[in-house]
């Protein structure tokens, strides 16, 4: 869970700033957006696997680079 104390002489702004980054940081904001709606299982694990083919290309792109 995210806390933020306000600072001395801190404004409500500032303090508001810092908590959007935490609560950012934390991943809290996506994994709101994916538990909105339902997912398959099998979406889940097409999507996993599809993912990981982007990552293994990417790979081999910047290996082709070198």
């Amino acid at each position: 869970m995210v806390t933020v104390y306000i600072r001395n002489k801190e404004s409500l702004e500032d303090a508001l700033k810092r908590f959007s980054k935490l609560v950012e940081k934390e991943g809290i904001t996506t994994k709101v957006k994916e538990n909105m709606f339902y997912t398959k299982p099998s979406k889940v694990r097409r999507d996993k696997v599809a993912k990981a083919k982007r990552k293994l290309e990417k790979k081999r792109r910047k290996e082709l680079v070198k």
